[in-house]
């Protein structure tokens, strides 16, 4: 009985503190998830941005070709061994390739 009067006798906890756990979650995973995504996508944006003709490049679906013209949207890459010439858009393009010295 006398259990009983002291559960009911508690003043209720503040309800900011119960979010304190959600929002901490949520500040963990922008900064371990979409930070990181973001400066991803930045780069990759900056490396399109930059793609100039006689480039290295290989594409998302691992072709290795030179860039021999490039618009907005698409790219033309010469793909050896028998100098194929491929049009590609540009957002396939997924990193240079390092030259080899």
């Amino acid at each position: 009985m006398v259990l009983s009067f002291l559960v009911q006798g508690q003043a209720p906890s503040n309800p900011i503190l119960g979010f304190l756990p959600i929002l901490l979650i949520f500040a963990i995973f922008y900064f371990l998830l979409f930070l990181p995504m973001q400066r991803q996508r930045k780069q990759q944006q900056k490396l399109l941005r930059e793609l100039q003709p006689g480039n290295l490049v290989v594409t998302s679906g691992g072709v290795m070709g030179t860039i021999v013209s490039l618009d907005d949207e698409t790219v033309i890459l010469r793909v050896k061994p028998d100098n194929l010439k491929i049009q590609v858009t540009r957002s396939s393009v997924a990193g240079l390739v390092p030259e080899k010295k």
